[in-house]
């Protein structure tokens, strides 16, 4: 009969120590799904984007699938009720923003890819006031504007007036797409059913490997896809290896508890991230060169985002504040 671990080998188990520190968990979240572009860019002659997007979401289902089990059966009747919405989650959201980014891959650097993901927050935030009416800030629209010209720098490789004559590089105009359609998925989570979250990456992983067989109709037929299974490299392989446990389930999980320890809106800030791990990956594996456009672009972006991430901080806090003195007033009272 096994002993139950005491206290003193729980705080001994580096996997337990890993899980109670949140600024390392979310550092890796932010390094591995700052890989991801890496990734696309590997898979270049060694795996299709469909391929790619297809084996790394079935990978992340399978995995995830013994776990989130009894949740799934639990969740029913909202997975059901909520069928639509969770396959635009997975063939949409997942899959179809995968697809335009291992696309542009092909055609752009993934230094540029990585510093245009850092579009998304701010397409989110623009989104969420257009529709939502949702309350926006001068400096937080100062900061739009600025992380809007970093990413237009990038996209026009340092030659802004190229956006007038539309002379912008395929491969930067799909990855655009992709940040696009990542930033509709993210706007449209109020509408997230209240399921456990292992359910919703098992249904939404689900959903993306039928999303890219559905595209897949599109870029050359099934027939093709299967044709092409074959030739897949050892490096494609590994590639679905390291997208469906990595950028899908791990940084999934570690994210979350990170959330749990420190909060969302701490937790959100280490996402900014992204951009900054995906150009260190692509210098030091593929070997890319960061351009005079890269660092000037960065000062945009960076100084962008920290102003929107204040301002917003800014006036969360002055409300809590004010929030407080209104309660202190009527228990005076």
């Amino acid at each position: 009969m096994t002993k139950p671990q005491s206290a003193a080998n729980v705080r001994k188990n580096p996997f337990h120590q890993l899980f109670n520190q949140p600024y390392v968990l979310l550092v890796l979240t932010s390094l591995f799904w700052g890989g991801n572009m890496v990734a696309g860019k590997l898979a270049v002659d060694d795996i299709s984007p469909t391929s790619l997007i297809a084996g790394r979401f079935t990978l992340g289902f399978l995995v995830i699938l013994p776990f989130a089990w009894p949740h799934l059966k639990n969740d029913l009747p909202k997975l059901l009720k909520n069928f639509w919405l969770l396959g635009f989650y997975g063939a949409v959201g997942f899959a179809g923003f995968n697809l335009f980014l291992y696309l542009g891959a092909q055609h752009t650097t993934a230094v540029n890819g990585a510093i245009e993901q850092a579009s998304i927050p701010m397409m989110v935030m623009l989104a969420n006031f257009v529709l939502f009416k949702q309350r926006a800030y001068p400096l937080q629209l100062l900061g739009v504007v600025l992380t809007l010209i970093g990413v237009i720098y990038v996209a026009t490789a340092g030659n802004p007036m190229r956006l007038a004559r539309m002379d912008i590089n395929i491969g930067d105009g799909l990855v655009l797409i992709a940040c696009v359609i990542y930033a509709a998925y993210s706007v449209c989570l109020r509408y997230r059913p209240t399921v456990h979250w292992m359910t919703f990456l098992a249904v939404t992983f689900f959903f993306a490997t039928l999303g890219a067989l559905f595209y897949q109709l599109f870029l050359g037929g099934l027939p093709a896809f299967v044709a092409g299974i074959p030739d897949i490299t050892l490096l494609g392989w590994v590639l679905v290896l390291y997208t469906g446990l990595f950028p899908s389930i791990l940084s999934q999980l570690f994210y979350a508890r990170g959330v749990e320890l420190i909060g969302a809106n701490r937790a959100s800030l280490f996402i900014n991230a992204l951009p900054l791990f995906g150009a260190i990956l692509s210098v030091i594996i593929l070997g890319e060169a960061l351009q005079t456009y890269h660092f000037i672009a960065a000062i945009f972006i960076v100084s962008g985002i920290t102003m929107a991430e204040y301002a917003v901080r800014t006036a969360k806090k002055r409300e809590a504040e004010k929030a407080a003195m209104e309660e202190a007033k009527k228990a005076e009272q």
